[in-house]
């Protein structure tokens, strides 16, 4: 038979008596700091120094000179200058090969730096036959840009890196074949 709710927990017992937990110092702390502020200046002062110091030469000196001859930006000690981001460069021997895939909701998926196969869907009424064929393999996506109002019937623009020999392929390709992507 089971039992009632509540009648299966421990008895409950008293906490024994100990004493209040106290910590050092912590209670005349600041009325320390205002006794003793000559030090907590002084103190202040020598971390403004150290500062200085790691900072490294020519901030302040250079900064009053009556040259104004442009010099080259520096940086904190231990820090490398401050570059502007750029996009990923190509390696020698690749161009930008701008390309229509017939399928905007693919390149949604796509990222800068994905590697996708290039595949060409003919078209039967335009004589091509009505098969597909690889491209371009394992090509770098660069760049997808923002898609215009209205232009999902026409397809999506992505941006490949691809040999010279291989891009006049490709636009040669969009002018009579749908193309399509596959991520790798």
């Amino acid at each position: 038979m089971p039992r009632p709710l509540g009648t299966d927990a421990p008895a409950t017992c008293e906490v024994p008596p100990f004493p209040p937990v106290r910590v050092r110092g912590g209670r005349y702390r600041v009325q320390r700091l205002v006794r003793h502020r000559g030090r907590a200046v002084a103190a202040g002062l020598a971390v403004t120094a150290a500062a200085l110091v790691a900072a490294g030469p020519g901030t302040s000196a250079q900064a009053h000179r009556a040259d104004t001859a442009p010099r080259p930006a520096r940086s904190a000690r231990g820090h490398p200058p401050a570059t502007p981001l750029r996009p990923p460069s190509r390696p020698e021997g690749l161009v930008a090969a701008p390309v229509r895939i017939a399928d905007a909701a693919t390149v949604r998926l796509l990222r800068p730096g994905d590697r996708v196969d290039v595949i060409a869907a003919q078209d039967p009424a335009a004589g091509g036959g009505g098969g597909a064929r690889v491209l371009a393999r394992g090509v770098r996506v660069t760049r997808v840009p923002e898609p215009l109002d209205g232009a999902a019937e026409s397809g999506a623009l992505v941006v490949l890196a691809v040999p010279r020999a291989l891009a006049a392929g490709l636009v040669g390709a969009s002018a009579t074949a749908r193309l399509a992507v596959t991520l790798c």
